[in-house]
């Protein structure tokens, strides 16, 4: 019998500037990412079980990766993909703005230096940026890039509002 797939959700902020569509990121905590940068973000997400609704998962997940809840808003589906590990991540998105600077991620502990023995903190996020689509895109895992097409789409002019 296969073992169930890992569910996580998120929420995909976004705004509209001067230089086009931004979308609020964030790069991941912890000793394997700190010397990485491309493939290195996520949109703010976490693990759920099939007891909780996704798009409840993905405003508790925003609060506690980012440390304030969302905006106000009507969030729009922008559907699942599969990483390669195997979760299953569904996003949805909201227009809203959200200042960077006041992020303040949840943290967890690991063991670090591996063997070591001792236990250590890391942010879930190290840090939090607004950035245009195309430069999200080499930013985020692989995966989640398929988020910002279909964000793109949604708001082509004349697609069917939410």
């Amino acid at each position: 019998m296969a073992k169930p797939a890992r569910l996580s959700a998120g929420m995909l902020l976004y705004r509209r500037s001067d230089q086009g569509i931004e979308v609020l990121v964030g790069h991941m905590g912890g000793p394997f990412w700190a010397r990485k940068d491309a493939g290195a973000w996520s949109i703010p997400k976490g693990e759920y079980d099939e007891h909780e609704e996704a798009q409840a998962a993905a405003f508790r997940e925003f609060e506690e990766e980012l440390g304030a809840p969302a905006p106000a808003g009507t969030p729009i589906s922008l559907g699942e993909v599969r990483q390669s590990g195997g979760k299953v991540v569904t996003v949805f998105a909201l227009e809203g703005d959200f200042d960077e600077q006041t992020a303040v991620s949840n943290t967890f502990e690991m063991e670090w230096p591996k063997g070591s023995g001792v236990m250590q903190s890391f942010p879930e996020l190290d840090r939090v940026a607004w950035l245009g689509l195309e430069p999200a895109r080499t930013k985020l895992v692989k995966a989640q890039a398929t988020f910002l097409d279909r964000l793109e789409q949604h708001l082509e002019p004349g697609h069917p509002s939410p």
